[in-house]
Order: structure tokens, then C-alpha cells, then sequence
């Protein structure tokens, strides 16, 4: 039996730096890989779908040229190049872990499925493994929920349509969150008919209403067809095409497309014997960690997706930075420490952080809101980008921001102004009374600020 002094299973976003890192302590590791180094962000996550992201949007200018004043004649979707050139990212960012791993001194690079045997020991390829510390980093894999129907048809998730070299003719997408629609934008303007089926009465229900609003202003403005209330999704094979039915009392509302991706969330990789180590999980399957990333067993720790502290590449890293802090550091840093920050790689990009206006309510906090659509900022005026808005809680007590959201251009970089001030523990008056330079659409928040105005009660 090999022993070790850290186990880790998994190599996503906060399992490989990990696994770089602890050997440098003199730690004797081993990580253990099921399919290969980087995790969703790698190899269907981040880097794919940015990828491709930013083809739709080349496209998308190409065929406005004439807004801006050029012509390229007619443009032409080659979706295995697109495929190609994502493959490319996806390869080199696995390469490099790869080189980088698999020759790093004390540490062990294992391919194969690792399951927890007891609370220090893991079994792989048929081997045992001992260490004294065991670090699940197995993150997530897309949902595919109980849908009447669904076995009689052909379906994609997210990971499926990433293989797709040609453009569908009408895709249908079942889920209207961050997922569905970064891919419903960018198959419109592959040239595909696209149309979004979403259970809820909004597209991406945690936000605000005015953001989810323009929001769906902005895919419809694209020749998107959202659907929403669609409160009883079934499918049917229908010759060969995908009925893809929205009300189980009314047969007509449905819609036919070629193709069907389910973008309706994930779930958590969890089921790798955690209950023969005692290691406690949700009713959705999370592992239960503490503001350490410590499960309910004390030499056990879980990172990244897996523990439901957050679904982005951006806190899986952080989580990394705790352990370490953890298990090397001063024990200071906790996973409350961090503010929730994302964004949606829609076109204009939301960028968001902190709290929305319902949160601030149900926290008791006397909120200000400052707000202003993108239509009335000269930059975005002059890109040709004047779809979204920008937006802006601040506690009426303290001054300090409870939360932002900009959508619109450069909202997924502008956002980043805002959450440093909050990490910075600074009054919302230190941005207003700065000088930014213009012409940019940061210039402006100081003059929103300026017109900050008591929330009141909102639906």
C-alpha cells in the first residue's frame, strides 16, 4: 500500500495548483485524475465556450459592418474551424498542466477513478492509497433531469454540443441560465434558429427583474425565441424532428426543432464511495465542508464545485488559496471571506457582484440604487453597444456597496472597480469622487452614484 501524506482526487481548478503547490512543502502527493488534467473550465468549461463565444462575436461585427461603415460581403459560418480553434485552447492549456505536472519531484499523477475506501485510505486502478490528508476536488457533470420523453429523441448537454462542426438548423435549448443562453446567442449568430424553453416566468431568476428583463431584450433583439412559463416541459420524437412541448394541457404550445440541448443546470461528482469514509453530502449530493473547506471528517477537505461554496473557476481557485493558507499557511483565510462575483459571456457581458435588490432587503439593509441605461453612455454610443445597464446598491448607513450589476459593454472587466472596493472595505464616495478617464463607460458610474435614491419596496 502506497502512502502519501496528501490524497488528491480530482485535477480541476483548485485540484491541480494544489497538487503543484504542496510538494514544494515537502508534502509527498498524489493526484488522481478520472478523465484528464484541467477539469470543466479546461476542457468543457471556460476556455472551450470563451472560445467559441468570441467567434459568434466576430461574426456578429463582420455582418455589421455596414453599420460601422465596411463591407465583407457575405459571411460564411465555418463551424469546424470554430470546433477546431476551441480544440486548440483546450490542448494547450491541458498540455502545459500536463508538463508541468507529471515532472513535478513528490508528486504522483494517477489516471483512473479514485473512491474513498475508508477516512484515510482511496482505491485506484485496483491499488490502495494512504495519506493523512484526502482532498476532494471531483467538481461536477451537467444535469439531465426527468423529462417525459426524453429517451425516444437524440439530446445534447453542454459538453455534447461543444463536438458539433456544422450548424444546426433550429436548436432548441431547455434552460434559460447562464449556460443556455452564452450558447443560444452564439448558435443565432452561427445562423441557427434558435429558441429557449424555461420553466421559470424570467430568463436567469436570480437577478434583479430589470436585468433579467433587458436580458431577454437583448436575445430577442437577436430573432431568439424565448419561451418562459413553460411550466410542463415534455418531448417527442416527431419524424425524426424534436417536439418540444410546453404546457401539458395545451398541445399547441410547443415548438419543433432539429436539435435539443439540455442546459439545466449540474450535479455534483460525488458518488465515489464518501459514505464508507462518513463524509456528510446534501440532499443534492454537495460535500458539507466549513469555512475551511474541513468535512464533517476531520483529515477530509473538499474544493471546488463538489461542495456547493460556489460553481465557477474563479472560487474553485480561491478555494485552493484557502487550503493552502490551511494546511501550510497562518489558518486565517475562510471561504465567508470572498464576495460572490461572476459573469454571463452573453454579448454585451453581465457583470455582477455582491447582492441583489432582494438579498439587501431580506438582509435589513437600508439600500440606495443608482442605475443607468448603457443607451445614454457616449462610449457604448459610439461602439455600436448601447443594449443593457448598469446598476448600483449601496447601504444607506454605512455608504459602503452592497452589490452592482453592469450589463453592457465591458461589463464583465467594469464590474472588477466595484468588487475591490468591497474587498477594500471603502465607502461607495471613494468611486464618485474619482476622476476616470474618458471617454469609457467607467467614467460614468461617479455621475450614477450621484443620482443614488432610497430602493423603496419593488415586486
Amino acid at each position: 500500500m502506497q502512502h502519501c501524506d496528501a490524497i488528491i482526487i480530482g485535477a480541476g481548478q483548485s485540484g491541480f495548483p494544489l497538487a503543484g503547490h504542496l510538494p514544494g512543502a515537502g508534502w509527498k502527493t498524489a493526484l488522481i485524475e478520472a478523465d484528464v488534467l484541467g477539469g470543466t473550465c479546461v476542457n468543457t468549461g471556460c476556455t472551450p465556450t470563451k472560445t467559441i463565444i468570441a467567434s459568434a462575436h466576430a461574426i456578429h461585427m463582420a455582418r455589421r459592418g455596414e453599420f460601422f461603415g465596411f463591407s465583407t460581403g457575405p459571411v460564411e459560418v465555418d463551424m469546424r474551424r470554430i470546433k477546431e480553434r476551441a480544440q486548440e485552447r483546450i490542448m494547450s492549456s491541458r498540455t502545459g498542466l500536463q508538463n508541468w505536472l507529471e515532472n513535478l519531484d513528490g508528486l504522483d499523477v494517477i489516471y483512473g477513478r479514485g473512491e474513498l475506501e475508508g477516512p484515510n485510505t482511496v482505491r485506484v486502478n485496483g491499488e490502495l492509497l494512504q495519506a493523512e490528508h484526502i482532498i476532494i476536488n471531483t467538481g461536477t457533470r451537467p444535469n439531465v433531469p426527468p423529462i417525459d420523453g426524453l429517451d425516444t429523441v437524440a439530446y445534447m448537454t453542454s459538453d455534447d454540443l461543444l463536438q458539433l462542426d456544422f450548424v444546426p438548423e433550429h436548436l432548441v435549448i431547455v434552460g434559460g441560465s447562464y449556460i443556455g443562453l452564452e450558447f443560444a446567442q452564439a448558435y443565432r449568430r452561427f445562423g441557427s434558429r434558435v429558441t429557449i424553453v424555461e420553466m421559470a416566468p424570467v430568463l436567469i431568476g436570480r437577478e434583479d427583474p430589470d436585468i433579467s428583463e433587458a436580458v431577454r431584450s437583448i436575445m430577442e433583439n437577436e430573432g431568439i425565441d424565448v419561451r418562459t412559463s413553460s411550466t410542463c416541459i415534455a418531448v417527442e420524437n416527431r419524424d425524426g424532428r424534436i417536439a418540444v412541448k410546453m404546457d401539458c394541457a395545451d398541445d399547441e404550445k410547443e415548438v419543433v426543432g432539429t436539435h435539443l440541448l439540455l442546459a439545466t443546470g449540474r450535479k455534483p461528482n460525488s458518488d465515489i464511495g464518501l459514505e464508507r469514509a462518513g463524509v456528510e453530502v446534501t440532499k443534492r449530493g454537495y460535500v458539507v465542508v466549513d469555512e475551511r473547506l474541513q468535512t464533517n471528517v476531520p483529515n477530509i477537505w473538499a474544493t471546488g464545485d463538489v461542495n456547493g461554496r460556489g460553481a465557477f473557476t474563479h472560487t474553485s481557485w480561491n478555494d485552493y488559496e484557502v487550503l493552502v493558507d490551511v494546511l501550510l499557511g497562518d489558518d486565517v483565510r475562510r471561504v465567508g471571506d470572498r464576495v460572490l462575483t461572476y459573469a454571463l459571456f452573453i454579448d454585451p457581458p453581465l457583470g455582477r457582484v455582491g447582492m441583489t435588490e432582494r438579498q439587501a432587503r431580506e438582509a435589513g439593509h437600508e439600500v440606495l440604487v443608482a442605475s443607468k441605461p448603457m443607451r445614454d453612455i457616449g462610449r457604448a454610443i459610439e461602439k455600436g453597444e448601447t443594449q443593457g445597464l448598469m446598476k448600483f446598491l449601496v447601504d444607506a448607513q454605512s455608504h459602503r456597496f452592497l452589490g452592482a450589476a453592469v450589463l453592457g459593454t465591458g461589463g464583465d472587466e467594469i464590474i472588477g472597480s466595484v468588487t475591490n472596493l468591497i474587498y477594500a472595505d471603502a465607502p461607495y464616495t471613494v468611486f464618485k469622487d474619482a476622476v476616470h478617464a474618458h471617454p469609457t463607460v467607467t467614467e460614468l458610474i461617479p455621475t450614477t452614484l450621484g443620482s443614488l435614491q432610497p430602493l423603496g419596496e419593488r415586486a
